[in-house]
């Protein structure tokens, strides 16, 4: 039944009481113009026959709704088929433009995030970067509109969030007189225990750290909260933005005395909107986003924290240059965003490593191994040490993603693996020039895959909305309409039958998990102790430890916080399980090279068994309503199929984060008794408590559970896969056939529509032709142009 209501919830087609709803407006031509602002005279060409083409489209589909509506607006009852016609139309017409691509730039603190996207959006300073505080704080997102002014949106936790979160505040600042000096001392100094203090000073004050749960509930904030959860901000200048938006988004260091009204909300802020008027760097449609690297411990903020990394296409991992060579926190950031391609939409993900200007001359020359043609300067120092950080890293960084991804996964085909990049130096130019800082390679990544993705985008728009108005213009066709020329009882039972293959043919790609599945459960159970011991031992003994622990036990195994290493003992130890399934479950959910494996090219040639089977029996018949119901019907086929691509993405994290969801079940009543323990020796008594209740589910059988719920998610997602396809299907047969409740009623003339249409179809490889023959053109006189001025010398 969810299955079924997850479809639902995705069906492009109006109900019946929005058959003759208005089409939303258009957008202005001006307003249009305005988002090519950031792209080149080549590729602002391409944008704008690819934007004609799509806003035809649009009027033809717009023109062809109204006749319909019109035609039947007066009828008692309308034909199921022509319903279904024009709740497709309107749909088409109000379907999104384009979807936003979401580039996550992941990286810890002071890693410099904020200061790359300011060179991006070319705003030196407009993001908050580091210098006596901790920077940004919460997920901020930055794009660009047509709106006339620089715009911020704060969106805060809702009254109940902060509520979950008060609640479990209190519960780790609750401190037993049967403490000893010493427990006491690392209590006291306990990172967790710090970081609660902190937050509600901030909102409430000091002394808010003694009081409980009741009274900070009926203690007035220090800071307005608007009742909206909402605060805008606008300004007509960025740095006018810039400084209304500081105190929001930059965590002040904790022994800050100066702290503003907006500062002291900041425990409520949950994530920040930035949007730019018409920028000539960031196109629209493009959302930079940057993600801190540790997650959140509030239940909301955390969650918004994965499902923002996993709603990403592209994920940039960001490291500065002294930080890129080792550290847990680098590979932390590393291994989620390779994660977050298992799980997520991410398709694409590079290694951006950034303050490449850093160099120490004398040291660099004495260590440097490099051949032995002489370093004349600074910068030829700095160009030669970043060229060997990038073939080092993209070596690197493509063997770890080979472990866990398809060998034909197209990020491994990706030139550039790894960015060398410096924000300072593009604002200053002191070593390298502005195209050695590789700020506009990255514009340049951003304009392509925004470019590559309208193409893909109104080519199939165009060709969806071809079919329909084929369909459409044959209502009126006079030709015997009684006989059947497309023999639906044959087609029906075909199809059946495919849908028997398919079925046979997920079973098949499903079941090359259960082996690595059976041997990373064999693996979870020999190393569970050794993993878990790893988590709950530290170098430093219990000291700063012990409501750290007890924080982890009250969020079910789970600690993120915005300063330290996140902490998830459910997920360290199912790690050897996904060890082994990494790279099968990668290859069951990739798209391209058709395998046994792959579930996607398996449904693809479903599609084109179908399709051709239609094209077989036009040409048998030959008659031009047949040829009209065969296009129809080999257009619906590409679209219902090609709506399963996006369920099936979204289900993918649900089967995968299935292991560490069931383990997480399994050990709550454990975590729950080891949070409740106070007094002496606490912290060792909650350890012994986890042990022992890991010990005991895993005897029970904790990962063969685990095991079995992935496969029960897997069988799922098949089932929900051929109800979809058997019903919808079966829908579009029954309403393309001729006789009864059909498609046929004698509407308006939707002639002169259907001409434009037709011509605007086959202007799609004209205008993709045009954009080939321009780029060559450009790259043609790239390469006859004189090079560019050297640069400075140092």
């Amino acid at each position: 039944m969810a299955e079924t209501e997850d479809f639902v919830g995705q069906e492009p087609h109006p109900v019946d009481g929005d058959l003759f709803k208005e089409p939303m407006k258009k957008r202005r031509r001006s307003d249009r113009d305005q988002r090519f602002r950031a792209f080149p005279s080549v590729e602002q060409s391409a944008l704008k026959e690819y934007e004609k083409l799509e806003s035809r489209t649009r009027r033809v589909l717009s023109n062809t709704y109204q006749k319909l509506i019109q035609s039947v607006f007066l009828d008692d009852s309308i034909p199921n088929g022509v319903k279904y016609l024009i709740n497709r139309l309107l749909a088409l017409i109000e379907k999104s433009s384009l979807d936003p691509i979401y580039i996550g730039l992941f990286g810890s603190t002071g890693a410099g995030k904020s200061s790359l996207i300011n060179a991006i959006i070319q705003q030196a300073m407009f993001l908050p970067v580091s210098g006596e505080s901790i920077c940004t704080s919460c997920i901020v997102q930055v794009s660009s509109g047509c709106c006339e002014q620089y715009e911020a949106k704060i969106h805060l936790l809702s009254d109940q969030e902060w509520k979950e979160e008060l609640k479990n505040l209190t519960k780790l600042l609750q401190r037993t007189e049967e403490l000893g000096g010493e427990e006491a001392d690392a209590w006291d100094r306990d990172d967790a225990v710090e970081e609660a203090i902190w937050k509600l000073q901030m909102l409430y004050g000091n002394g808010a750290e003694r009081k409980n749960y009741e009274e900070l509930l009926r203690a007035k904030p220090k800071g307005k909260i608007p009742t909206s959860r909402i605060i805008t901000l606008k300004a007509e200048e960025p740095g006018e933005l810039s400084i209304k938006l500081d105190p929001y988004i930059r965590t002040k260091r904790r022994d800050w005395d100066e702290q503003s009204a907006e500062t002291q909300i900041w425990p409520l802020i949950k994530h920040v909107e930035v949007t730019l008027p018409k920028s000539e760097l960031i196109p629209e449609g493009v959302v930079l986003v940057d993600i801190p690297g540790t997650g959140d411990f509030n239940n909301k903020r955390d969650e918004m924290w994965k499902k923002t990394i996993d709603k990403c296409s592209v994920i940039w991992v960001i490291s500065d240059i002294e930080r890129v060579s080792g550290g847990r926190a680098h590979e932390d950031l590393l291994n989620e965003s390779i994660k977050a391609c298992q799980r997520g939409f991410c398709r694409d993900v590079a290694l951006v490593v950034t303050k490449t200007d850093k160099l120490h001359l004398p040291e660099y020359l004495r260590e440097r191994k490099v051949g032995n043609q002489a370093v004349q300067s600074q910068r030829e120092a700095v160009l030669e040490r970043n060229e060997m950080i990038k073939l080092q890293r993209n070596r690197i960084l493509k063997e770890k993603l080979k472990r866990k991804l398809p060998a034909d996964s197209k990020v491994l085909e990706a030139s550039d693996l790894v960015y060398t990049v410096s924000a300072q130096e593009y604002w200053q130019q002191a070593l390298l020039i502005e195209e050695e800082t590789e700020i506009p390679k990255l514009r340049e990544y951003i304009r392509k895959r925004l470019l590559d993705k309208k193409r893909r985008m109104v080519t199939k728009y165009v060709t969806e909305a071809f079919g329909l108005l084929l369909l459409t213009d044959s209502f009126n066709c006079t030709e015997n309409l009684p006989n059947e020329y497309l023999h639906m009882s044959g087609l029906r039972r075909f199809v059946e039958e495919k849908i028997q293959l398919l079925e046979k043919a997920i079973d098949q790609c499903f079941a090359h998990i259960a082996r690595p599945l059976q041997e990373g459960v064999r693996s979870a159970r020999t190393s569970y102790r050794r993993i878990l011991g790893a988590c709950l031992v530290r170098s430093r003994g219990n000291q700063g430890f012990h409501q750290t622990l007890k924080a982890v036990c009250l969020k079910n195994g789970i600690y993120a916080s915005r300063t330290l290493a996140r902490i998830d003992l459910n997920e360290a130890i199912t790690q050897p399980i996904y060890d082994q399934i990494d790279p099968v479950f990668g290859g069951i959910f990739r798209a391209g090279t058709p395998t046994s494996s792959a579930l996607m090219p398996h449904i693809d040639a479903f599609k084109h068994s179908l399709q051709e089977k239609l094209t077989e029996i036009g040409i048998r018949n030959g008659r031009k309503y047949d040829s009209c119901k065969k296009s129809f019907l080999i257009q619906e086929i590409s679209a219902i199929l090609g709506g399963l691509e996006g369920h099936i993405l979204r289900r993918k994290r649900r089967i995968y984060e299935s292991l560490t969801t069931s383990v997480q079940n399994d050990l709550k009543p454990c975590y729950e008794e080891a949070a409740q323990i106070t007094g002496k020796k606490a912290c060792e008594r909650m350890k012994d408590v986890i042990r022992r209740g890991v010990d005991r589910q895993v005897a029970e059988g904790m990962f063969e559970r685990a095991q079995e719920r992935m496969q029960h998610q897997f069988q799922q997602l098949k089932n929900g896969i051929t109800e979809k396809v058997k019903g919808s299907i079966a829908t579009m047969l029954s309403l393309a056939s001729s006789q009864g409740d059909g498609l046929y009623k004698e509407l308006a003339d939707v002639k002169s529509e259907y001409k434009e249409m037709e011509k605007l179809h086959r202007s799609l490889r004209e205008v993709a032709e045009n954009a080939v023959l321009r780029q060559g053109m450009q790259d043609f006189l790239l390469r006859m142009s004189p090079s560019k001025a050297g640069p400075p010398q140092t």
